[in-house]
């Protein structure tokens, strides 16, 4: 009988850890789902500035910098950290801010007074650091979510998840528009 009781009693340990690793795993996303979040306010913040220089010399690009003013609202829009859907359709938003911004940036190249007036040149300098702020967070949240979906989906979690309210998330991956090569012809 002290065995059968025994036994039971370390498969409840067990358990107990499973459990208490996948909860530990839901909050390493929850938490670098918020990393993502303040670089991508911190990105949203410079983009006003940004705008309002690019503003000044590219009346040309009247289109571009009004597309990524409308992609910046709604970036900013709030969104259920708890549901993997509506942090998908985030990622994606923020991903094609992103790949527009990228040709704000080149399109500065094609005017020599834009490309040397000191406060473009500290914006880019700024914006530079902010993605690749970005790009540091979006790895510590995949990684996350990979040892999340890991222990979800790695039997016993398949049945644990239910009671430590975890689903599966989705990684953060590039847009189709941002995997394709951008030629700053068109821009110049």
């Amino acid at each position: 009988m002290e065995i059968i009781f025994g036994v039971i009693l370390i498969l409840l340990i067990l358990l107990y850890f499973l459990y208490a690793r996948i909860i530990r795993n839901k909050n390493s996303v929850f938490e670098a789902l918020a990393g993502i979040d303040v670089q991508l306010k911190n990105r949203s913040n410079l983009i006003p500035n940004v705008l309002t220089i690019a503003k000044k010399f590219m009346n040309h690009e009247k289109d571009l910098i009004e597309n990524v003013t409308k992609l910046r609202t709604k970036e900013n829009q709030p969104y259920d950290k708890s549901d993997p859907t509506a942090i998908k359709n985030h990622i994606s938003a923020a991903a094609t801010l992103g790949s527009e911004l990228g040709k704000v940036m080149i399109s500065v190249e094609a005017y020599p007074e834009l490309k040397s007036n000191e406060t473009m040149i500290q914006a880019q300098l700024t914006y530079n650091e902010v993605e690749a702020k970005i790009a540091a967070a979006r790895r510590f949240y995949n990684s996350a979510v990979s040892q999340l979906n890991n222990s979800i989906e790695i039997f016993p979690g398949t049945f644990l998840a239910k009671y430590a309210n975890a689903q599966i998330m989705p990684f953060y991956e590039a847009d189709e528009a941002s995997k394709q090569p951008i030629s700053a012809e068109k821009f110049l």
